[in-house]
């Protein structure tokens, strides 16, 4: 099998996490370094993945050959083939032209930052410190909903990804029921959960509360809302959502047992720290019947730090230069037979 190189300034490793808007880059160019030559490139721009990845090697590097890449997609992941969700970009990692490229998605890229992450990067939102040494779940509205789990294992940690965004909208109150209803109404068959927690989500959310109260207004994106919380529609709105996120986060700590904390990605809440931590999002993520004080005993934090998936692509890239440096011989097979491959070894680009 193909191994890991060490990066290096003439050798560097790429790595990225491309979300349904925009795509990140950056780049690490020795053993231990964090990404440097960091970009956000709009997706709109390219066609494809192999042009955005070729616009920004063009420009960040300096004529250097990526040595090993690891690209974190906003959607499902099979082998050597990725689909993004909201943008429709597909292909293999094999177009891209670079001669091992690990493909991860995106929210198991930001599950295996959660252990490299400074305190300076994180926001608490509620609950004891995070339980050392346990799992973890990562979840977070942006383009859409992303959720996954990181699990601790011998020497390291395992992510688990997922695509729990689309399991049904946690709706409890008698209002979100009446939004959910008025936006059915409207021709909406099934609300999942990224129907309403993510940008488009909370858009959504303030349309279909304008519904409920009978106001007429005009749309705003996400960021208008967020950034507007002196108007008083905007202001329900962003409270409404942070009460559903609350319920969707209890639900991901109880399917993963994420004793070791919940973590809060995406775009959105690093921008709403202060509401969120004022709004009902602790409240509903502790309101379980059935299990009480359980969720209590679990942190619930913000991941503020700038990029953090890249950190978990670079982190994924240095645990297979890890898993590779010692491979165990083969076992010897049937006489004429050829033995079987390495329990470490996996498909990479040629």
């Amino acid at each position: 099998m193909t191994a890991v190189p060490a990066p290096s300034p003439d050798a560097p490793w790429l790595v990225a996490d491309i979300g349904g808007t925009n795509a990140r880059f950056g780049l690490v160019t020795r053993p231990g370094g964090r990404p440097e030559s960091v970009a956000v490139l709009p997706g709109a721009r390219y066609p494809g993945l192999p042009d955005a990845v070729a616009a920004y090697l063009d420009a960040h590097a300096g004529g250097a050959r990526a040595s090993a890449a690891c690209l974190a997609v906003a959607g499902p992941v099979r082998g050597d083939r990725y689909l993004l969700t909201n943008t429709g970009w597909a292909g293999s990692a094999g177009d891209l032209g670079i001669p091992h490229v690990e493909l991860l998605n995106d929210f198991e890229a930001l599950a295996l930052a959660l252990p490299h992450l400074p305190a300076d990067g994180l926001a608490g939102l509620g609950g004891p410190a995070p339980a050392p040494g346990m799992v973890k779940a990562v979840l977070g509205p942006g383009t859409g909903l992303g959720v996954a789990g990181l699990v601790p294992v011998r020497g390291g940690w395992v992510p688990v990804p997922g695509e729990g965004g689309h399991v049904s909208a946690p709706v409890v109150t008698d209002l979100e029921l009446e939004i959910v209803r008025a936006l059915r109404a409207e021709g909406m068959p099934f609300v999942d959960a990224e129907h309403l927690l993510s940008g488009p989500g909370l858009a959504r959310l303030r349309h279909g509360l304008a519904l409920v109260e009978g106001i007429r207004i005009a749309p705003l994106p996400a960021s208008e809302i967020v950034a507007r919380l002196d108007d008083s529609l905007c202001a329900r709105t962003v409270d409404v959502f942070c009460g559903l996120l609350g319920g969707f986060a209890a639900n991901v700590a109880l399917t993963l047992g994420a004793r070791g904390g919940v973590y809060l990605g995406g775009g959105i809440l690093p921008r709403i720290v202060e509401r969120a931590r004022a709004s009902d999002f602790r409240r509903r993520f502790e309101a379980d019947l059935a299990l009480p004080g359980y969720l209590a005993g679990i942190a619930t934090t913000v991941i503020v730090a700038a990029q953090p998936a890249l950190t978990g692509a670079a982190a994924w890239l240095a645990q297979r230069v890890s898993d590779l440096e010692y491979d165990p011989p083969p076992v010897p097979g049937p006489a004429g037979a050829p033995a079987p491959a390495s329990p470490a070894a996996r498909s990479t680009a040629p």
